[in-house]
């Protein structure tokens, strides 16, 4: 699934993404890790992994989305 880095603060390495429709969902550490990423800037495209449905919804990985 694709988002935009919306918010991503660097010491805790954990933020937020906006999917498409405009949802807010966060993101821990763990799933920042798994992506293999040093940075993310709000406004970069990625791609995340989520498990889960509504209010449960967690992401499991953030990375960059590539073509």
């Amino acid at each position: 699934m694709q988002a935009t880095a919306y918010t991503y603060d660097p010491v805790s390495r954990s933020g937020q993404v906006l999917l498409d429709d405009g949802t807010p969902v966060p993101f821990e550490a763990p799933a920042f890790d798994a992506g293999g990423l040093r940075l993310l800037r709000p406004g970069q495209r990625v791609r995340i992994e989520t498990e889960g449905e509504g209010e449960g919804r967690r992401i499991t990985l953030v990375t960059l989305q590539t073509f």
